[in-house]
């Protein structure tokens, strides 16, 4: 141990309690979308938008959260960081409306994370050193592992049983706890000035993502189809001036947001965008499963929690152990092995969709799914950072953790949309089925009607539907949800599929030789 004094692990604790809180979060939320629905009067469309927005947030200001840190101290950042993170939570678990809610978990939660999530790391580096700093890393990644495995059957349990405000009111209590033995943590000098931060480049990647998570969002809006193309444009646009923005501030020798000179190293590039595609196809897997567990088969967020539960577990068991197969496998191996795996296991589950589904029968693939899931996790940021030289180190952290964000931003996004538009198809194809003497504009207002009663979760009458037709137009609705999930899930498959190509592009690695392959 480098420094510190009182409780050895004092450090180690804090910093794990405060990975816990901000893993569990969106896990936590996704199996309470009924619930949220219900409780804040609004619907599934906005919901997607706020788990959106939250990762969103992060990714849009992750960079510079971790410069914050070298300007005014990694401890103040931290402190200052968890903080807002409390003004979140207690917002959040106060929230009378969508828009509260917006405020206190996506906005102020996300922006108390991007200057607690960096400060983690290099408060471990500072504070151990040797087995002490392995063993810390190791708890690091495993609580954030276990964060997101037992995310969704906490909340479901709290969500069922008391209330989905109780998650945000326990992520309280942890805030309080932290500030409370925050006085073990270690201070840094600061070696940053405030004008040395890039303030142009930080702008330009928020309107610029967030330009395209909108865009994205806006999918399911066919009325807005005409101005997608526009806004998505203008966010990719923004990107590249950002590109070339960063660009300028290297050449001009001022203090870039990142040296965007890493992504030559195709390892690198390569790495971050399976990471990438893995958490746009996870974020869309925890999205839509509730939906339709909850609005089709009607279990409650409990039950859902216990659905996700076997593949959760596969997640954190292979993510931890299978860092391990790396001594016997190249990771490159072992990366593709997982895809594979993860390809399997999302196939094997396009089927299983029906008004007639069980829990039961989602877990063989979910299974499949998480150990491959889990076993991609195990190798790749790994594989990814390690191609990097060290004096890129935190540019490289930097731009990992921002992807993933961007990633889990956009798989609520994209994979929520299609969802939305296979359903609205769906039900005017069950509709024109059913009625064959409806008028088409009849087919489209009934449409519509259904529509908005399935974004609220089916949790409102459907009066509006002509007298004697809800049953049948409850059976049009969740044949439409089943046949918007096979499309959901074609599209993970598509985007696995693009990841699998892209990790047999990656350099071949060598067989790591054992201990005693060296005697």
């Amino acid at each position: 141990m480098k420094s510190g004094g009182g409780f050895r692990w004092g450090v180690l604790t804090i910093i794990c309690m405060a990975v816990f809180i901000m893993v569990i979060d969106t896990t936590i939320m996704n199996v309470s979308i009924t619930a949220l629905v219900s409780d804040l009067n609004t619907d599934v469309p906005t919901i997607q938008a706020i788990i959106a927005i939250y990762a969103l947030v992060m990714a849009s200001f992750m960079l510079i959260g971790g410069k914050l840190q070298d300007v005014i101290g990694r401890k103040k950042a931290f402190l200052i960081g968890v903080g807002i993170y409390g003004i979140g939570t207690f917002t959040a678990s106060m929230s009378w409306n969508a828009t509260s809610l917006l405020i206190g978990w996506a906005i102020f939660e996300g922006l108390g994370a991007i200057l607690m999530m960096p400060a983690t790391t290099t408060f471990l580096t500072s504070t151990y050193a040797g087995r002490d700093r392995a063993f810390a890393f190791g708890m690091w990644g495993g609580i954030g592992a276990a964060g997101a495995a037992f995310g969704p059957i906490i909340g479901g349990y709290l969500t069922t049983y008391y209330s989905w405000r109780w998650a945000f009111r326990l992520e309280l209590l942890v805030v309080v706890i932290i500030l409370i033995f925050s006085y073990l943590l270690s201070e840094s000098a600061p070696t940053l000035k405030w004008r040395e931060l890039d303030f142009i480049g930080t702008t330009l990647t928020f309107f610029g993502l967030g330009a395209i998570v909108t865009g994205i969002l806006l999918m399911k809006n066919v009325e807005a189809w005409s101005s997608i193309s526009l806004i998505i444009g203008a966010g990719l646009l923004l990107m590249a001036v950002f590109w070339f923005w960063q660009k300028h501030r290297l050449r001009t020798g001022k203090n870039p947001l990142v040296d965007v000179n890493i992504f030559r190293n195709r390892t690198f590039t390569l790495g971050n965008g399976i990471g990438t595609i893995q958490n746009i196809v996870i974020a869309g897997f925890l999205f839509i499963i509730p939906v339709f567990l909850q609005s089709v088969t009607g279990v409650s967020a409990f039950e859902t929690g216990l659905a996700l539960l076997p593949m959760s577990v596969m997640i954190f068991i292979f993510s931890i152990g299978g860092a391990r197969l790396s001594a016997f496998l190249p990771p490159k191996w072992l990366l593709l092995a997982g895809l594979a795996l993860a390809i399997a296991g999302v196939v094997a589950m396009r089927d299983v969709f029906s008004l007639a589904t069980t829990i039961p029968d989602i877990i063989p693939g979910s299974m499949v799914f998480g150990i491959g899931i889990g076993t991609i996790l195990s190798q790749i940021t790994n594989l990814t950072l390690s191609a990097v030289d060290e004096k890129h180190s935190t540019d490289a952290a930097g731009v990992l953790n921002t992807l993933r964000q961007l990633g889990t931003s956009l798989g609520t996004a994209l994979i929520g949309a299609i969802l939305l538009i296979f359903i609205f198809s769906g039900l005017l194809s069950g509709i024109a089925q059913e009625y064959p003497e409806f008028e088409d504009s009849t087919n489209e207002e009934l449409a519509t009607i259904l529509q908005s009663w399935v974004e609220k979760m089916q949790t409102t009458d459907i009066s509006t539907i002509p007298e004697g037709t809800q049953e049948t137009a409850t059976r049009i609705a969740d044949q439409a949800i089943s046949a918007g999930m096979y499309r959901c899930f074609d599209a993970m498959a598509i985007l696995l599929v693009i990841a699998f190509l892209a990790a047999l592009a990656l350099p071949g690695s060598p067989r790591p030789r054992r201990e005693e392959d060296k005697k």
